[in-house]
């Protein structure tokens, strides 16, 4: 089941030196997935920051293995906290923020799915992988709706995942139940049959059928207004941590790292 318990590593691993202002992120023999440096290298950033602002001492040491020290880490946050100044949302953006995603805020919502795993795996060629995983959804969609299981065939051969032996049924699911990314994909909407786009998630690519939904019990904005209010928040903060690194990268001496190609917040 796609819990957050699994964890298989991003694609394209290196082996190539990467650094920050001359500070080393990854030794030479240390393989790192592109996502991994990425995140190192934006660690880095904000603790040279935070020495620049005279929040932390100039001779903390560069981090080991990735990991900053106990001061390094406060003096990031304090930094932050100063740097990033949010409005607290609105009433009106609230509100509007509901009424655009309502169907996120049903309780009880469930769908019963079945899906097929292309799994990102280490030194994995991700170019063929999706362009397999593509070719399979194309494959199944042209069979949607007839009397062959193409389906079910298709994650028995080609599935990544241990449901390939029920034909990649994974049964009754809540959000909940699901890795944050695939549930995105999943709650919240009114698709039945096999979606018309691959999901993406941290264990790869999928290629996915909503054979029933059950769609749960609206609540109403007054009952669900803090969640909403920290929904807005977290989207001010992620876009606002965006352009602050930016900023950084754009006046450090970056090598090895290309920052640019985040899909995901870049510090977490």
């Amino acid at each position: 089941m796609l819990t957050e318990a699994a964890n298989p590593k991003a694609a394209h691993t290196t082996c190539e030196t990467a650094s920050v202002d001359g500070v080393l992120l990854n030794p030479a023999e240390q393989e790192l997935t592109a996502e991994q440096l990425r995140q190192r290298a934006c660690t880095e950033l904000l603790r040279q920051a935070a020495i620049k602002a005279g929040m932390l001492d100039a001779n903390d040491p560069a981090p080991d293995d990735g990991v900053v020290s106990e001061a390094a880490s406060v003096a990031i946050d304090a930094w932050l906290d100063r740097e990033l100044q949010l409005p607290e949302p609105s009433e009106d953006a609230c509100a509007r923020y509901y009424a655009a995603h309502a169907a996120r805020y049903r309780t009880g919502e469930r769908v019963r799915v079945r899906h097929i795993l292309f799994a990102v795996t280490p030194g994995i060629d991700v170019m063929a992988l999706r362009k397999r995983a593509e070719a399979c959804l194309l494959d199944v969609r042209c069979h949607d709706g007839s009397s062959s299981d193409a389906f079910g065939k298709s994650a028995g051969d080609l599935s990544n995942c241990p449901s390939a032996q029920q034909g990649g049924e994974l049964g009754w699911l809540l959000a909940a139940d699901c890795a944050p990314e695939f549930a995105r994909e999943l709650f919240g909407r009114a698709e039945v049959g096999v979606l018309p786009r691959l999901v993406h998630s941290r264990f790869g690519l999928h290629v996915v059928e909503v054979l029933e939904r059950e769609p749960g019990v609206q609540q109403p904005f007054e009952a669900v207004k803090s969640p909403v209010r920290l929904a807005l928040r977290q989207q001010a903060y992620v876009t606002a941590l965006r352009q602050c690194l930016k900023v950084l990268a754009g006046n450090a001496a970056v090598q090895g790292v290309d920052l640019d190609a985040a899909e995901s917040p870049l510090v977490q």
